[in-house]
């Protein structure tokens, strides 16, 4: 009585006195919820005092952390199901005999003379013994992961030196052949249904000749979304050795020696533990677009160099030295400094790419190697700014780089001949005769210039010396320099690209693909937005050049316009949530860019939103989500306004797309603008339009499945017809192996992002586009349901529920209800019975 009084009383002063919205781990509360709830629990009080002792008050218990940490070996002992990340101590399940190890050594006493002269000498022995533990630990029920960290009496161990065997719990895994081996074929479990992991000869000396206390960090990731995700973006692209797959140390003057890529006690390298972790988090992810960058020094086209870069010119670092591009550290550009520390990682070391592609493929991943450009431009330089009267901003966009001074600039040299001769500055006169391989090492033999040219070709005999890649990327969003022009309808760096591919291809032979990833907002056209009415599709030549394979993409289009509260226009259409599937995938094909857009950051702010319309009946041409258009149809361009009568280049369904990069930041309406990100040092930073700053994994995981499934024409959201099949060589429009997400880290989960020490972009992040570290996180809808399923149940509802959960263990029998009353206090939501479902939803929100 008192709990229901109370709930509609504080719903009553929560709805006035609370804010419309609140972010609670992911899930937007209102304040009448809040209030509600906080009514419900002072209420439950009182009828707990009224009634308590009638017996009519219900006891749950549900999931306890209690001996999880503890290892152990009890019988009839529960087994622990997990959900998403975390930390067990397990069950001993089996064990055998300790191995004993006698060890005797000899040493001589001396030769001297005894006493008298009488004797002398001798041979003393001593007799070690070293004990071995040989046994089985059960860690949960059920098929996980992954095993992430291992720690032994409370201090993380070394896996990388000792032997184990990890069974991961599916009903087909073999008997442990070790347990086979003492206990005989008839007599060995499969332990089928469990996960469990073997130790062999575990050195048991500096845990005082006992089996150690263990804990394991166990991952299950259970969105089935994880496996819709077929290619990565593998970077952080800077790095030394960050891709080295041998241990490298850096050496000091006085003899001391630190690890320069070894930061975590799960495998040799942080290469290893990295990729490791992308096999086992993303089994389907099969196709890699591997980043190796060198660095920018200027936005101006021609005097912008292209160099490899170091952190330091003075490290000393053994086995492998660095070089790059047959300069040594000693004479390497170097990197500039923010708050002390290097901007960037240097340029990964030449023999280090080339071992990492070698690796890659061994696994049977396919390849994509992307030269990247990093623009080294530090805070307070004095470089004048291609865009303004002052000074280039600090680290931006490559896709800056421009001609000097820039289109929109009095005394500007686009659509003029002058324009070429800054952009020939830029590309540079490296050709492929100038380069040849001895061995492994790439050698150089051209004009003495850093220029674009030089940077990709040396990455292409990278490749070549690598034995090959899939793919190999000529660019990425170069857009400031492919929209230049030296007359009114051509354009130079276009025609630099054709030719660099068709010399690429040479290098690499015809059966590598070669492709352009350009900007989701420069593959459609170019139209300058400078008053002439021009619209040009000035990448066709690129895209209809016999050595181009695909239409490259990096896609970060909205797929939001969500704001705070209830009277914006999503809302007031119907939808109730941004992390709403269904709401997502219209904006796939449909929303901004496709229906809509902004003409102004004003109409912006009050949604104030202008069809996009054409005068010749194809709007498409406007619409840069429009792909399927673009692609089915010729181009015509339209100088003035006007429309030739003559097609371009590009002949329709030809040509795949490829998209290059999608992805989110984990930040809440991240769909809203998912091409930022949250970069101090950046010029370019920012969070998406109306975000509050608040880390929102949950965003980013709704987003790729939306955008995902709205291609594939075999998920439940594909979007009818966005995905056709070409008329002209039966291929789909897009390729769906060739979908990036970006982005996955080379650098091992958590050791990146925690040691910030080690590295300077840890802290971004929080809420950048990695994947890393948030795959294990279960989203609560897709948690709540699995529980259910576990259960037995089917005839459940969980799609209203948002937020996301790191982790969480139901560690002994106990009914559905008990097992979910945490989560639902935890997250605010109730379970109640609709439409012949058990239907989840959280407080506050509509009927």
């Amino acid at each position: 009585m008192a709990t229901l009084a109370l709930a509609a009383a504080g719903a009553a002063a929560g709805g006035a006195l609370l804010p419309a919205g609140i972010s609670v781990l992911g899930a937007t509360i209102t304040g009448a919820a809040i209030g509600s709830q906080i009514g419900a629990f002072a209420g439950s009080y009182v009828d707990n005092a009224l009634f308590g002792s009638s017996g009519q008050s219900r006891a749950i218990e549900g999931p306890r952390l209690k001996d999880l940490h503890v290892t152990s070996s009890t019988e009839g002992a529960h087994i622990p199901r997990i959900y998403g990340r975390v930390r067990l101590g397990g069950q001993v399940i089996w064990a055998s005999d300790f191995e004993e190890e006698v060890v005797t050594s000899s040493q001589s006493s001396g030769g001297g003379k005894g006493i008298g002269g009488i004797g002398g000498g001798g041979e003393s022995t001593s007799t070690d013994y070293r004990y071995y533990g040989n046994f089985a630990v059960a860690l949960c029920e059920g098929t996980v992961t992954r095993l992430g960290r291992v720690w032994a009496d409370g201090r993380e161990i070394d896996l990388g030196t000792m032997t184990y065997r990890l069974y991961k719990g599916s009903e087909t895994q073999a008997a442990d052949s070790l347990i086979v081996a003492h206990e005989g074929a008839a007599n060995a479990p499969a332990y089928r249904g469990v996960a469990y992991i073997v130790f062999q000869r575990l050195a048991l000396a500096e845990f005082g000749n006992r089996l150690p206390q263990l804990s394991f960090e166990v991952y299950r990731n259970i969105e089935a979304g994880d496996a819709d995700i077929k290619g990565v973006v593998l970077i952080p692209g800077s790095g030394e050795f960050v891709y080295a797959t041998e241990p490298v140390r850096q050496t000091f003057a006085d003899g001391v020696s630190v690890p320069a890529n070894v930061h975590t006690r799960q495998g040799p390298t942080d290469w290893d533990v990295g990729i490791d972790q992308l096999e086992s988090g993303l089994v389907n992810a099969k196709k890699v677009s591997f980043v190796v960058s060198w660095f920018g020094t200027d936005l101006r086209a021609g005097l912008c160099e292209i160099k490899p870069g170091v952190e330091g010119s003075t490290k000393t670092t053994l086995p492998i030295s660095w070089s790059v591009a047959g300069v040594s550290r000693a004479n390497a550009y170097v990197v500039s400094q923010k708050d002390g520390r290097p901007a960037y990682g240097g340029t990964p070391s030449d023999q280090t790419v080339v071992a990492a592609i070698r690796d890659l493929k061994a696994r049977g991943l396919d390849v994509t190697l992307t030269p990247f450009v990093l623009m080294d431009v530090a805070e307070g330089n004095t470089l004048p700014d291609p865009y303004s009267g002052g000074f280039q901003a600090a680290y931006p966009w490559r896709g800056r780089i421009t001609c000097y001074p820039g289109p929109t600039q009095p005394g500007t040299p686009d659509k003029t001949a002058a324009v070429s001769a800054q952009i020939a500055s830029f590309v540079g006169t490296a050709a492929p005769a100038h380069f040849s391989l001895a061995g492994d090492n790439v050698v150089y033999s051209g004009p003495a210039e850093w220029s674009y040219r030089r940077m990709v070709l040396h990455q292409a005999y990278l490749a070549k010396a690598a034995g090959g890649v899939e793919a190999f990327l000529i660019g990425t969003e170069l857009r400031g320099l492919t929209w230049l022009r030296s007359a009114a309808s051509t354009y130079p760096f276009v025609t630099a690209l054709i030719a660099l591919a068709a010399d690429v291809k040479a290098v690499l032979g015809a059966g590598t693909k070669v492709v352009y990833a350009a900007d989701w907002s420069e593959y459609f056209g170019h139209q300058p937005g400078d008053g002439s009415q021009d619209v040009y599709f000035h990448l066709d030549p690129l895209w209809a050049s016999s050595s181009i394979d695909a239409i490259g993409i990096d896609v970060y289009w909205p797929l939001a316009d969500w704001r705070d509260g209830r009277s914006h226009l999503d809302y007031q259409a119907g939808y109730r949530s941004t992390y709403d599937l269904n709401y997502l995938k219209s904006n796939v094909q449909g929303g901004e860019g496709y229906n809509w857009f902004y003409a102004s950051e004003a109409n912006r702010n009050n949604q104030v939103r202008s069809n996009i319309n054409d005068s010749y009946g194809k709007p498409w041409v406007y619409r840069y989500k429009d792909v399927k258009s673009w692609w089915l149809n010729q181009h015509f361009n339209r100088p003035g306004g006007v429309e030739s009568g003559t097609p371009t280049a590009w002949v329709a369904q030809s040509k795949p797309f490829w998209f290059m990069e999608i992805g989110c930041p984990a930040v809440d309406k991240g769909a809203n603008q998912p091409n930022v990100f949250v970069d101090p040092k950046s010029s370019e930073s920012a969070l998406p339009y109306y975000s509050r700053g608040n880390r929102d994994d949950l965003m980013q995981r709704r987003f790729l499945k939306a955008f995902i499934h709205g291609f594939d024409p075999t998920k439940p959201g594909y979007v009818t017809g966005l995905n056709p099949v070409s008329s002209v060589n039966g291929h789909r429009m897009v390729n769906l192996d060739h979908i990036h997400v970006y982005c996955w880290d080379a650098r091992p989960f958590p050791a990146f992002p925690q040691q910030t020490e080690i590295w300077g972009d840890g802290a971004n992040w929080q809420y950048g586009h990695w994947l890393n570290g948030r795959l294990a996180s279960a989203p609560l809808a897709e948690l709540v349901a699995k529980v259910f399923t576990d259960y037995g149940y089917t005839d459940y509802k969980t799609d209203a529920l948002n937020g996301t959960v790191p982790g969480y263990v139901i560690d002994r029998i106990m009914a559905a209800r008990d097992a979910l009353q945490p989560l639902e206090l935890a997250y605010f939501f109730d379970s109640l019975e609709s439409g012949g479902n058990i239907t989840f939803r959280h407080r506050g929100q509509e009927a």
